[in-house]
């Protein structure tokens, strides 16, 4: 059984379900397909808890059902959960008139992370219809760590940027194909810790 990609959260009652402490820890377990009685067992947990639990998940859409076996004159179900889920930004962001957002200039954090929220939130709804049509969602992530000496470096290299973007956008805009959205963000590095060395 393949386990589904990532699964988005972008619905408030849900989200709050899956973020319930008992429901996380079944949904962490669920990585292979197991029973309420297996999930009890392995948890120490009641099986009439697990297997109410379950029913809400499932009725969710957290967890899929992925085998049924006859067992002594009843039916187990096998459930598995998804790899990991994406919560949208969305759900956590104070309302705000798009337009606006869409007024500010490249340079807005807050810009930057309302177009961010939105990636998330369609990437993760085209994997999932990918992964349902059984086929990828062919994507392309590029990074890379600059440098700027003085301010205007950064004004400089976000017109050089632009300019090659904008070049190679006209190269490959035609009346036909797959559209693809590009989108380039610069935001300061966040410092990382060097690891110890023992």
């Amino acid at each position: 059984m393949t386990l589904r990609p990532s699964a988005l959260l972008d619905d408030l009652d849900t989200a709050l379900l899956a973020l319930a402490p008992i429901r996380r820890r079944i949904l962490a377990a669920l990585t292979e397909p197991a029973s309420a009685a297996g999930l009890a067992e392995q948890l120490g947990m009641p099986r009439q808890k697990i297997g109410y639990h379950l029913n809400a998940l499932e009725a969710a859409g957290l967890v899929q059902l992925a085998e049924e076996r006859r067992r002594r004159g009843f039916t187990e179900r096998l459930f598995v959960a998804a790899r990991d889920y994406v919560l949208d930004p969305a759900l956590m962001q104070t309302p705000v008139d798009p337009a606006a957002v869409e007024a500010q200039d490249r340079h807005a954090a807050d810009h930057l992370i309302s177009t961010a929220s939105a990636m998330v939130r369609d990437v993760a709804r085209m994997r999932q219809a990918a992964a349902a049509e059984g086929s990828r969602l062919l994507t392309l992530t590029v990074e890379a760590d600059v440098t700027f000496a003085a301010p205007a470096d950064f004004d400089v290299f976000t017109e050089e940027l632009s300019a090659a973007v904008a070049e190679l956008a006209r190269r490959y805009s035609g009346p036909s194909g797959r559209r693809y959205r590009l989108t380039t963000v610069a935001h300061p590095a966040v410092s990382r810790a060097t690891p110890s060395r023992n």
